[in-house]
Formats: C-alpha cells, sequence, structure tokens
C-alpha cells in the first residue's frame, strides 16, 4: 500500500471531479426541465458537451506541454467551476449550451491530466490495483454524487454552489499532494483509417455505443421525470443503470475471453435491446418495477464499449494497443456527439419512450452488422486474444494507464 501512497491525491481529485462531472449532466437534465427547456433544447447540450469532450481529447497534450500539469489542472478546474456558477447565473439555453460545451472540454484535459499523472507514477506491479481503485472510485463518486441533488434539490442556487465547490476542492489534492511534475505525454497517436481496417466491426461498435449511452446519460433523467418520477427516483433510476453495468461488466468480459467475443457481443446487444423495449412497454408508475429494468438495462447497454474495444485489440498487431484504444476513445465520441440531438427529438415529436425506442433501433443496426461480420471474418484464435479490461471513457490517455493490465502488447494474428 505504501507504493500507492504518493498517489491518493491524484485519486481523490479524481474521485471529485468524476462525481461532480456526473452531477452535473443529471442536474442540467432536470433544472432544463423545469425551467421549461425542450427536450432537443436539453439533447443538443449534450451534444454540446461531447463535442466539447472530443475537442479536448485532441488538443489537451498540446496545453500539458506548453504549461506542464499543474497550471493546466488549474486553469481548468478554474474555468470548469466558474462555469458551473454561470449555468445559475444566466439560465439561458444558448448559455448552458456553451458552458456545456467549455465544460466537455475541460472535464476531457481534466481527466487526461490525471491519468497521465497517475500512468507516470505507478509501476507495473501496482498497475492493476491502481486501475481496480480507479474503477471503483468512479463508480463511487458518479452514482454517489447523484444523491446531492434529492438533498439540496435541482431548483435554487444551493446544488450549483456544491457542484463548483467540488470541482474547485480538486485542485487542493492535486495542488499540494505531489511536487513532482512529470513530463507531458508525448500526443496518442492518431490513425483513425488503420484502427478502421483493424476492426470495423470495434470501431461501428463503439460509435453505436457513444449514441446510446450518452443518449441514456443525457437524456434518462429527463424520461424519469416524463414518467412522473420524483426527484429521488430520477437519481435512483440513473445510478441504477451505471451500477448494473458496473457489476455485469467482469462476467461478460470473463466469457469474452473464453469464446468468440463477437458472440458475448452479440449476445450483449441483444440483451441491451430487449431491456431497452422492456423500458417502453413495461415501465410506468411503480418506482421498483423500473429501478430493476433499467439496472438489466445497464448491465448490457454499459459493458458493449470494453467488450468492442477488446474485439478491435485481439485484431491488433505488437505496440498497437494504446493506438487502436485512443482510436476507440474518439469513435466513441462520434457517437455521443450525434446520440442525445438524435434521441432528443423523438422525445420531443413522440413521447418519452422514444428515448429508448431509438436506443432500441441503433442496437438492431448493431446486431446486423456484428452478424455480417462473423459470416466475412473468421473468429480470432483463442491462443491469440488478449485479457479482457474494462476500460473507462474519460480520455485517450486511460489506454497507457491500462496497456500493461493483462492486455498490452501481444504478437500480430
Amino acid at each position: 500500500m505504501s507504493s500507492l501512497r504518493p498517489l491518493i491525491p491524484l485519486l481523490i481529485a479524481a474521485g471529485i471531479l468524476l462525481g461532480g462531472n456526473g452531477l452535473q449532466g443529471t442536474l442540467i437534465a432536470l433544472r432544463g426541465a423545469s425551467e421549461g427547456f425542450s427536450s432537443s433544447t436539453i439533447g443538443f447540450m449534450g451534444t454540446a458537451y461531447f463535442a466539447g469532450f472530443l475537442l479536448g481529447c485532441v488538443f489537451i497534450t498540446r496545453i500539458m506541454k506548453a504549461v506542464g500539469h499543474v497550471r493546466s489542472f488549474s486553469a481548468l478546474a478554474a474555468i470548469a467551476s466558474a462555469g458551473t456558477l454561470l449555468l445559475v447565473l444566466v439560465i439561458d439555453p444558448v448559455m448552458w449550451s456553451a458552458v456545456r460545451f467549455a465544460s466537455g472540454f475541460c472535464f476531457a484535459g481534466l481527466f487526461t491530466i490525471m491519468e497521465s499523472w497517475l500512468n507516470s507514477g505507478v509501476s507495473n506491479h501496482d498497475r492493476a490495483r491502481v486501475l481496480a481503485l480507479y474503477r471503483i472510485i468512479d463508480i463511487g463518486s458518479v452514482t454517489g454524487a447523484q444523491f446531492l441533488i434529492p438533498v439540496f434539490g435541482a431548483d435554487g442556487f444551493a446544488i450549483f454552489a456544491i457542484m463548483s465547490i467540488l470541482i474547485t476542492l480538486s485542485l487542493v489534492p492535486v495542488s499540494l499532494g505531489d511536487r513532482s511534475n512529470p513530463t507531458p505525454p508525448e500526443s496518442v497517436k492518431l490513425d483513425l483509417a488503420r484502427v478502421w481496417r483493424i476492426s470495423p466491426l470495434g470501431c461501428i461498435g463503439c460509435i453505436a455505443v457513444g449514441v446510446t449511452n450518452s443518449s441514456f446519460r443525457t437524456l434518462s433523467p429527463v424520461y424519469a421525470e416524463q414518467i412522473g418520477m420524483n426527484v429521488t427516483n430520477v437519481v435512483t433510476f440513473v445510478s441504477a443503470g451505471i451500477i448494473g453495468g458496473a457489476i455485469i461488466q467482469y462476467p461478460l468480459g470473463y466469457l469474452s475471453d473464453l469464446w468468440d467475443r463477437r458472440m458475448v457481443l452479440l449476445l450483449t446487444t441483444i440483451g441491451a435491446l430487449a431491456s431497452a423495449l422492456a423500458l417502453v412497454f413495461f415501465a410506468g408508475s411503480d418506482p421498483l418495477t423500473n429501478f430493476v429494468i433499467v439496472f438489466i438495462f445497464g448491465s448490457f447497454a454499459m459493458p458493449l464499449f470494453s467488450l468492442s474495444a477488446a474485439h478491435a485489440n485481439d485484431r491488433a498487431g505488437k505496440g498497437e494497443f494504446v493506438l487502436v484504444n485512443a482510436a476507440l476513445m474518439l469513435f466513441y465520441s462520434f457517437g455521443a456527439i450525434g446520440g442525445p440531438i438524435s434521441a432528443s427529438w423523438g422525445m420531443q415529436n413522440f413521447g418519452a419512450h422514444s428515448l429508448f425506442i431509438f436506443t432500441a433501433l441503433v442496437y438492431a443496426v448493431l446486431i446486423f452488422i456484428i452478424l455480417y461480420r462473423m459470416l466475412v471474418r473468421s473468429a480470432v484464435p483463442a491462443s491469440k486474444r488478449g485479457r479482457f479490461i474494462a476500460l473507462l471513457r474519460t480520455s485517450t490517455i486511460f489506454a497507457r494507464l491500462a496497456r500493461r493490465n493483462g492486455g498490452g502488447d501481444k504478437p500480430a494474428d
């Protein structure tokens, strides 16, 4: 444990930021709806966030090289904190969209800085433990922070102040906990065409998951409110979906190490489609039923990114793990930009349940593509498959942090 002690401040900062980011996404949807913003307007704000996130992933290494880790982190955290207060000072869809774009850029940069810092400070011996801690912090912070909303209420100034305080406090452990300032990482090599040739299915899977998961994170609070849930039930609904994905991800990953990974991807996508349709036809006034169904939905929907990435890595050559996963993060972001605005259009015109009808249609297309790819390309032999790694969609640098945890470089197939 002593070898991990220097990383504790960074992990604390990560928990604060992950919680603040997750809280902001849910709060924007709930407060926007109460302010009379349409579903399509809230969806556009989600699109703005992921557009900023994509640009943040691309440009943050240049900022880090110019001013270093600490100054980059401080500047981005300050902007994100100020933007949070602007949300309550200026309640206007255009301002909120601009703030969400800036927030996406800032959080992409903040996660990249933290993960770069962790990567430089962790030994190969401790890498698996740090990854496990990081995932626990991710799930615990994102789900736990949601429940600040029913405590402080979605209306008024207090919840925005709490959110701003959280983001500002992340500066404390980073500024005081570690006096080192690692060398900024080299820019992640991005060769989208190469990665597409390596695994078209992996790329398409990440785009599809970007479309569906971003739609869920942006609009599920609006959906839950429109079917009659109170604020506490709304945040429980959102959290249940996230927790379901966290719990079931590893059993699915274990199965994918044993079987043709595409078969597990196919079965998981079928499960996601079926549970999305269950939310369309069976969700209603009973909160417990809604929680159970969305837990099952999350159990299938959330692991699809890691399964798609694992399949792509099975096709990759030696030394291409970081290249592939950085590109897949961008493919995910491409889908995430289009997802909320498309799903929200359906909700605005055809009702709340259109969110999961849209989601089911995307999964249906993905199922067809998986079946087609299984027909035209043989499976990766078991001897050449790497171990499954549960990847976070936080930054392109996370691939470097995860690269030696049982799924790194291997001979090309």
